[in-house]
């Protein structure tokens, strides 16, 4: 089973670049993040002509995240519950015998901003229903953009980007509840030296002169490390292709025995 998350930065000026995507990496499942657009401007149609279900929980302009997949999926729950003012950022499903959540965590703006306290508060209650995953003893895999840098080897600023918003040691606190109730970082424990991103800003040749952040993370229960063959940061699809432009985040997927 092949299974992805990927921020596609708005989902009907991406189409014709998912669906390429798509067709030559054959997902089974995967979780939009930032689709930018309420369900029913949602490009469903599109996703059906090439085999793939959708499951939605949208909101107009921005946020928003859904599934694709070409399994049987039961949606459990959409949003995070007592935050449904902060924006459509989770859904959740059953697939198999998989338990699989699309998040898209708040950006925060700015240290000053008050958007920064509700995104820790925001990530605190995300560890709260992980934690509840995790205690139901299936696999679970929660993939998504998480906004924050867990370290400096996940950022190119390095060392030097400690205190700035993403790289706060309150938003690196909050990240590592996850860990702390059992959720493992999937890509760094595979390759736990590696220095690859998965976003690049758009600006100032982010993309060309590897000025990223790693911020596109799936995490999953102990289950899910078990079955893991590989996971991939799939950067070829942060390019430029036939004319398209590319969301500013890379799509992540792992691939399950």
């Amino acid at each position: 089973m092949r299974v992805a998350t990927w921020n596609i930065n708005g989902v009907r000026a991406r189409m014709d670049y998912i669906k390429h995507w798509l067709e030559a990496r054959k997902p089974d499942l995967v979780g939009f993040q930032e689709i930018k657009a309420m369900n029913e401007a949602f490009p469903t149609d599109a996703f059906n002509d090439i085999g793939y279900q959708v499951h939605l929980h949208g909101q107009k302009g921005r946020n928003g995240v859904a599934f694709a997949t070409t399994l049987d999926v039961d949606v459990t729950q959409r949003g995070l519950p007592g935050h449904d003012a902060d924006g459509s950022r989770l859904i959740v499903g059953k697939a198999e015998n998989l338990t699989f959540a699309s998040v898209y965590c708040p950006n925060g703006k700015d240290i000053d901003h008050p958007d920064y306290q509700m995104k820790l508060g925001w990530l605190s209650d995300l560890s709260d229903f992980c934690a509840r995953q995790v205690e139901d003893g299936q696999d679970f895999l929660i993939g998504g953009d998480y906004n924050v840098v867990r370290t400096a080897l996940d950022s190119h600023y390095g060392a030097n980007g400690d205190g700035k918003i993403f790289h706060t040691k309150e938003e690196r606190g909050v990240l590592e509840k996850l860990f702390n109730v059992g959720l493992v970082d999937l890509y760094r424990h595979k390759y736990p030296e590696s220095d690859a991103f998965s976003w690049w800003d758009y600006r100032s040749g982010g993309f060309r002169f590897n000025k990223g952040l790693r911020i596109d993370l799936l995490l999953g229960t102990q289950g899910i490390v078990d079955r893991m063959t590989d996971v991939v940061i799939d950067r070829d699809y942060r390019k430029k292709l036939e004319g398209l432009t590319a969301s500013d985040h890379a799509p992540v997927f792992v691939d399950l025995s």
